[in-house]
């Protein structure tokens, strides 16, 4: 009877085990029988940090309110974001122990596993804080080029191809994406949105004349810079991000006195993602930008020895990247940030099937707002947010995966229209 009990008991366990990964990717029993693990490639966006902007800048001069105090300097990793990611590191640990990638006290061999991170403090400090959750026991070195807050143009969605004729013919592109789209009249409606929710009417920036309009917006593209707005969408753009960036932080749900229904803060992240929208995510924009990354990206999906890479850079590099890869339009659920939330993962997960046939599975990977706000531990109970990827003109199998070999022509096509540009 002793042993009977201990068999079902082992079994029980053993179910618990195999199903904590599946859970999180929406995979079954029967899956797990049919597919193994081989290996994850990962593009990180860094985790929570503070506003990007000084004290004096313009979210100060754009409410009478006082904002959150902050944990670290202007754009720095917060105590909350790398507790955070520490969180998301220990969830991909008990994941993919129990896929047999990793064990508990795994101490990868040389070239392994990879992390590589902008020179940042926020994208090293988040390689760090993960890899602590990921490997505790492992001496991570993680990777990085320069000396901290010099950018590498690897994670730096900045052109790596310029001319006249591209220029024009981008700058084309983004402004018909923004006409057809109706971008306008939401744009509009979100300054409305905004100036209600941080009471402009009071602001300093509102008692100098100034306003969030669209008459003074204007592209720009540069050579070896990042395409971009000019005009009063961008005071609008870094108000918002430190809007977001502060709910995350705090404990309640108002934001100076106020609780933002979920209309409300969709309309204001749609400043944010907008923007992303038309200077990242237009075909000619996106091959150019995220051609560095893409690159890197694809070798380490390529290297046959490496097991687990994790790269990581910023919404800006997510953003364009999917782009590149040609993914359909898509609204995250759960998040404030409905395409590349704080410290999300674009993650592509490498299977292998019984006739030794290889696949792989592309999702985002983040925290919803209630796991986010309350730093809540995620297990195959409370998992992360998962949300798989469609890609144009590929069709997944019935198990919802894409034959790797073509995952991998995808990557190629991005990196052979980058070339097309030098005929622009």
């Amino acid at each position: 009877m002793i042993k009977k009990f201990s068999t079902l008991l082992f079994l029980f366990l053993l179910t618990i085990s195999v199903n904590a990964y599946a859970y999180w990717v929406g995979r079954d029993a029967a899956f797990h029988e049919k597919y193994e693990l081989q290996k994850m490639t990962i593009l990180s966006r860094h985790n929570i940090r503070s506003p990007m902007s000084a004290p004096g800048s313009v979210p100060e001069q754009a409410t009478p309110h006082k904002w959150f105090k902050w944990t670290s300097g202007p754009a720095k990793l917060s105590l909350k974001g790398g507790q955070l990611e520490t969180i998301m590191g220990q969830y991909f640990r008990r994941a993919l122990t129990s896929e047999k990638l990793v064990t508990e006290t795994y101490r990868p061999k040389e070239g392994e596993m990879r992390f590589y991170a902008n020179s940042k403090q926020r994208t090293i400090a988040t390689s760090r804080f993960f890899a602590a959750g990921f490997l505790p026991i492992a001496n991570v070195t993680v990777e990085y080029k320069y000396e901290p807050e010099n950018s590498d143009l690897v994670f730096s969605p900045h052109l790596a191809y310029y001319s006249e004729g591209y220029k024009e013919k981008s700058k084309k592109e983004m402004l018909d994406r923004f006409n057809r789209e109706g971008m306008k009249s939401k744009l509009e409606h979100a300054f409305k949105t905004l100036e209600k929710t941080i009471d402009y009417k009071n602001s300093p920036m509102a008692k100098a004349g100034k306003t969030f309009t669209l008459k003074d917006m204007q592209i720009s593209i540069e050579k070896d810079k990042q395409p971009r707005f000019k005009g009063s969408i961008n005071d609008a753009y870094d108000v918002v991000d430190a809007l977001i960036l502060q709910y995350y932080e705090e404990t309640g749900n108002k934001v100076f006195g106020k609780e933002l229904t979920t209309e409300e803060w969709e309309s204001l992240s749609s400043i944010t993602d907008m923007y992303m929208d038309i200077t990242l995510k237009t075909p000619l924009s996106s091959a150019n930008a995220a051609h560095r990354f893409l690159t890197v990206m694809n070798e380490e999906l390529l290297n046959k020895d490496r097991k687990f890479s994790f790269l990581c850079g910023h919404d800006s590099t997510i953003s364009a990247a999917l782009a590149a890869l040609d993914v359909k339009p898509y609204k995250l659920p759960n998040t404030i940030e409905k395409t590349t939330p704080i410290g999300v993962k674009f993650v592509i997960s490498v299977w292998k099937d019984k006739n030794g046939e290889e696949f792989a599975s592309p999702e985002l990977v983040y925290q919803s707002v209630n796991q986010l706000k309350s730093a809540e531990i995620l297990t195959e109970n409370n998992p992360p947010m998962v949300y798989r990827i469609k890609l144009k003109g590929l069709t997944e199998n019935k198990d919802g995966l894409y034959r790797l070999k073509e995952v991998e022509a995808r990557f190629k096509k991005a990196l052979n229209d980058f070339d097309e540009l030098s005929k622009l």
